[in-house]
């Protein structure tokens, strides 16, 4: 695919693999089996400019296209998901929405920070009665005397609970409209406002090394100014947020298949039975030439949302197929890797356990396969 590109996003995927290769690879068996986000790799990921790879220069960015954000992330998660992930949920959920939607003011007050790696931003939608219905929130800001007063909670926050987790953009109900629903907007929260509360989540199956939390506001009180682009603009905001995330998941997928592959094919060659390595029996090279098949279409599938993106085209369809298609196939490939290492693959030293289980969470992160469906069907319906 990269053969029909321009040679600067070839440049810009050796460099980062090479940091993944180097960085990464290193420390993604012990930080999956500890349990424990890395705030040094975090930092160097920030120093490598894997954070506000979109951002413009301005606001301290790298001010690149989307492309090649999404192979940034392709690439991170050949290795680990769990650090694609990090730059993922912080490139498109936590700085994107400033970026859009926010102020000079906003912008100039928290980007740069967040452009370094010094600090990560969180998105709060998900709550216990809000997840593929995002108007089921139930989290409530009052504007009192100047002031926002919070009160609710979030689940599954992802760059919420770590030392360099500086805060959150949440969707909170502000209001009713006339017709008796919920008036939902965007509000800015940094972790040092008084009634901030958040606790790491563990014991998970899949992304084990990332930060996710769990988070409470009792009584958080911030400036009217932290509203979020408008009043009322909050399911806007979610819903342009959700179509760019949506293409960072997928470049997930994307990337574990393309490891997952890779491991496969590596293991067949040496892996001997019967005399000869495994690879030349049929029903193995079979198997590795399906899921070459089924990565090239995942890759071509995204890349050309990535450019109705970047031409600043309308592109919600494609995401949703893009990120529905990438996840399936991670889990196609990931599943098919297993069963080319055989008993091999279900110890924790080889990558393809981690694998195997983190492709699982793409399934049903930034819209589930149903509600993705659900997303095309309507698209196609118009």
């Amino acid at each position: 695919m990269d053969e029909l590109l321009p040679i600067k996003y070839a440049e810009y995927r050796q460099k980062v693999r090479k940091f993944a290769e180097t960085e990464v690879q290193q420390v993604a068996l012990v930080q999956d089996e500890k349990e424990e986000f890395s705030v040094p790799l975090a930092k160097k990921m920030g120093e490598a400019g894997l954070f506000g790879i979109t951002i413009p220069k301005e606001y301290g960015g790298q001010g690149l296209d989307y492309l090649s954000y999404i192979i940034a992330v392709e690439e991170l998660a050949r290795i680990d998901s769990s650090p694609a992930a990090t730059v993922a949920a912080h490139n498109s959920l936590g700085m994107t929405p400033i970026y859009t939607f926010g102020t000079d003011e906003q912008k100039k007050k928290y980007l740069p920070g967040l452009s370094s790696g010094e600090k990560v931003w969180a998105f709060g939608l998900t709550e216990e009665n809000a997840g593929s219905d995002p108007k089921g929130v139930e989290t409530r800001a009052e504007l009192i005397d100047g002031q926002w007063v919070i009160n609710g909670s979030k689940m599954f926050i992802t760059n919420s609970a770590s030392e360099i987790a500086s805060g959150i953009t949440l969707q909170a109900i502000t209001g009713y409209q006339e017709d008796g629903r919920k008036e939902i907007s965007a509000i800015l929260v940094d972790r040092t406002t008084p009634g901030y509360q958040v606790t790491p989540i563990k014991g998970k199956l899949v992304w084990r090394s990332i930060d996710n939390g769990k988070m409470k506001f009792n009584n958080c009180r911030v400036p009217e100014s932290n509203l979020l682009g408008k009043r009322g603009e909050g399911m806007k905001i979610m819903l342009s947020t959700l179509d760019g995330g949506r293409l960072s998941i997928a470049a997930i997928g994307l990337g574990l298949a393309q490891g997952a592959y890779e491991m496969a094919l590596s293991y067949s060659q040496k892996r001997k039975q019967f005399g000869k390595p495994i690879v030349e029996n049929q029903s193995i090279s079979f198997k590795l030439a399906e899921m070459a098949v089924k990565i090239e279409a995942a890759r071509s599938l995204l890349y050309n949302a990535c450019h109705l993106k970047d031409a600043g085209k309308p592109f919600g369809k494609e995401a949703a197929m893009a990120k529905l298609y990438c996840s399936e196939i991670a889990r196609e490939v990931s599943d098919e890797s297993l069963q080319i290492h055989g008993g091999y693959g279900l110890l924790r030293e080889n990558h393809i356990e981690r694998f195997y289980r983190d492709q699982r969470l793409l399934q049903i992160g930034e819209g589930t396969s149903e509600i993705l469906k659900l997303v095309i069907s309507r698209h196609i319906l118009k």
